[in-house]
């Protein structure tokens, strides 16, 4: 995180949406920590924290929808190329496909909160053309709204103190976690429940 927060007050906004759309890539840069940093030097008084969220949705929108694009433009053919099948495996694609089937669109939602899915299920989703770009930029959105701004923030109020914001940042992560864990249950019971009453 040290990295960043001096990467980001050195080159501000363009850093923060650059890394941004390459973590839509699947790099292994965690998304979450990229937020925070740009939160932090909003808070350190080298941007504004508002502009900074703003910035935060656009690159985050971006480097998804990125990842959609080149599944709807170019198939399963995307799977020749060689990093891309570091992110996307035929054992990813089978798998994502399958979560499709069962829970539909939902599954655009629920991949934000899911930094190792994030980028096969979006590929897939462009792969498959079983969700429009508007549907699918809409879905990300929600789901970034609620994410996006509590990192910002988040990183915004904790930049004079980087250890409180460390236990904070692992708080909020095992909490994200927990509420995936929830609604997938809740979503399972409630396809079960549906096949039930049609059997």
């Amino acid at each position: 995180m040290e990295f960043l927060i001096n990467f980001f007050t050195d080159y501000g906004y363009f850093a923060v949406l650059f890394i941004l759309i390459i973590c839509g890539f699947g790099v292994p840069i965690p998304e979450d920590i990229t937020l925070v940093s740009g939160g932090v030097i909003s808070g350190l008084g080298y941007a504004n924290p508002h502009i900074m969220l703003v910035v935060s949705m656009i690159g985050v929108l971006l480097g998804d929808s990125i990842m959609y694009w080149l599944g709807r433009i170019y198939g399963v053919k995307i799977l020749r190329f060689r990093p891309i099948r570091k992110i996307l495996t035929l054992k990813r694609l089978k798998m994502v496909r399958e979560k499709f089937d069962k829970y539909g669109n939902r599954v655009l939602f629920i991949a934000r909160f899911l930094p190792g899915l994030r980028a096969p299920i979006y590929m897939v989703s462009g792969i498959t053309r079983r969700v429009s770009f508007t549907r699918f930029v809409l879905l990300d959105f929600c789901a970034a709204i609620i994410s996006v701004p509590v990192w910002v923030y988040l990183g915004h109020f904790g930049a004079s103190n980087l250890d409180w914001l460390h236990a904070q940042i692992q708080k909020g992560q095992i909490v994200i976690y927990i509420l995936i864990a929830a609604v997938a249950l809740f979503l399972l019971w409630k396809w079960k429940r549906s096949k039930m009453q049609k059997n």
